[in-house]
C-alpha cells in the first residue's frame, strides 16, 4: 500500500525527495491530458464533419430541365450566385434572423436573383418549379459526404463523458435534416448545436461561442475545445474568448503553414486530433498558446477580403467577402450555405 498522506507527499502535494517509495498520486498537469481537463468539445460542420459534392450548375441544371428548361450555363450560375448571395447576407444576415424572414423566402430571393444575374428570368410558375426543386435539394444528404472519421470521433468524445456541441453558420436544416441524414444525430454523435440563423448570430462573432458555453451548462472558456478549418472563423474568435481551439487541414491548403507560423495548432483530421487530445499537456504546441495575440492582431491588421476555394480543387464561386479563407468545400460556401 503506498503512503499519500500529506506528511509523506508534502502539504502541497508534492512528493519528499528522500522517499523513493513513496507514490504520489496527484497528478501534475504537465502530464495531465488535455482531454481531461475539458468539459466540452465544439465542432465546425463543412470541412470538419462534411463536404459538398458536386457543383452548384449541377443542381441548378437538373432544376431547370425538370421544368423543362434548357441548362444554365454554369459559369454565369456561378458569377450569378456569387453577387446574389452577397446582397442578401448584407441585407438580411443570418438567413433573415432579425427581419423574421421565413427560411424559405430567403431562398426563393437568393436563388431567383442568382438566375436574374446569370442572365435568366423565368415567368412565376416556371421559376417555383425550379426552386422547390433546388430548396429541396439542399435540404436533403444528396449534396454532401460526411468524413468517415467524423461519427467515430464524436461518439468518442461522447463515450468519454465531454459534451459535444455544434458551431456553424447555417440555417435550421443541418440541426433538423441535413445532419441527421448523413447519421449524425443529436443524441448519439452531438448534445447541442447553435446554428446562426437559428440563433441570430455568425462566425468570426466570438458571442457565437459564448452561446455555445451557456448551452453546454455555462462552462469556463478554459474547459472547451473547438475544432474547425477557418482561422478567421473558428480560431481567432474562439481563442479570444479563452477558449482552446484547433485547425484541420484535410485538403493540404496552402494557408495551413502560415496558421501553423502563428502559432496555431494544424492536424490533418480528426484521427490525429483524438491522438493529439490523448497525449500529454507537453505534447500540445506551446507556441498555439503564446503566440495568439499575434494571431489576432494579424487578423485584424490584414482585414483581406476571405476567399474559398475547393478541395479538387475547383474554381470558387462564393463571394469572397461572406467567406473565411478555407479550401473546405468542393463548391458551396463552407459555414453559411444551406439552400
Amino acid at each position: 500500500m503506498y503512503n499519500t498522506s500529506p506528511q509523506a507527499c508534502g502539504i502541497l502535494g508534492g512528493c519528499r525527495e528522500k522517499s523513493p517509495l513513496i507514490l504520489c498520486l496527484r497528478r501534475s498537469s504537465s502530464s495531465m491530458s488535455l482531454l481531461s481537463k475539458l468539459r466540452l468539445i465544439t465542432v465546425d460542420v463543412t470541412g470538419t464533419l462534411l463536404a459538398y459534392k458536386g457543383q452548384l450548375g449541377d443542381y441548378y441544371c437538373m432544376a431547370a430541365k425538370s421544368a423543362g428548361k434548357p441548362c444554365p450555363d454554369y459559369q454565369r450560375m456561378h458569377e450569378g450566385f456569387k453577387l446574389a448571395y452577397t446582397e442578401m447576407a448584407r441585407q438580411y444576415p443570418c438567413f433573415g434572423f432579425a427581419a423574421k424572414m421565413p427560411n424559405i423566402d430567403w431562398w426563393r430571393m437568393c436563388v431567383k436573383d442568382s438566375f436574374v444575374k446569370a442572365g435568366y428570368e423565368y415567368d412565376e410558375e416556371t421559376f417555383e418549379k425550379i426552386f422547390k426543386r433546388i430548396y429541396s435539394a439542399f435540404g436533403s444528404s444528396a449534396p454532401y459526404s460526411v468524413f468517415p472519421d467524423a461519427q467515430p470521433f464524436m461518439r468518442w468524445l461522447r463515450g468519454k463523458g465531454l459534451n459535444v456541441g455544434i458551431v456553424s453558420n447555417a440555417e435550421y436544416r443541418y440541426k433538423d435534416v441535413i445532419l441527421p441524414a448523413l447519421g449524425l444525430n443529436q443524441g448519439s454523435e452531438w448534445d447541442f448545436g447553435v446554428f446562426s440563423g437559428v440563433v441570430g448570430v455568425e462566425k468570426p462573432d466570438p458571442h457565437i461561442y459564448k452561446i455555445a458555453l451557456e448551452m453546454a451548462g455555462n462552462v469556463a472558456p478554459e474547459e472547451a475545445l473547438h475544432i474547425g478549418d477557418s482561422m478567421r472563423k473558428d480560431y481567432v474568435p474562439a481563442r479570444s474568448i479563452g477558449m482552446h481551439a484547433l485547425l484541420l487541414d484535410r485538403f493540404k491548403t496552402a494557408d495551413a503553414e502560415s496558421w501553423r507560423k502563428s502559432g496555431a495548432t494544424v492536424l490533418p483530421d480528426l484521427v490525429a486530433t483524438q491522438e493529439w487530445l490523448s497525449k500529454n499537456l507537453k505534447d500540445e504546441p506551446v507556441a498555439a498558446e503564446q503566440n495568439y495575440s499575434k494571431v489576432k492582431a494579424n487578423a485584424k491588421k490584414k482585414q483581406r477580403p476571405p476567399t474559398i476555394t475547393y478541395a479538387n480543387p475547383r474554381k470558387s464561386f462564393f463571394p469572397p467577402s461572406q467567406v473565411a479563407v478555407d479550401r473546405t468545400s468542393f463548391f458551396l460556401p463552407p459555414k453559411l450555405y444551406v439552400l
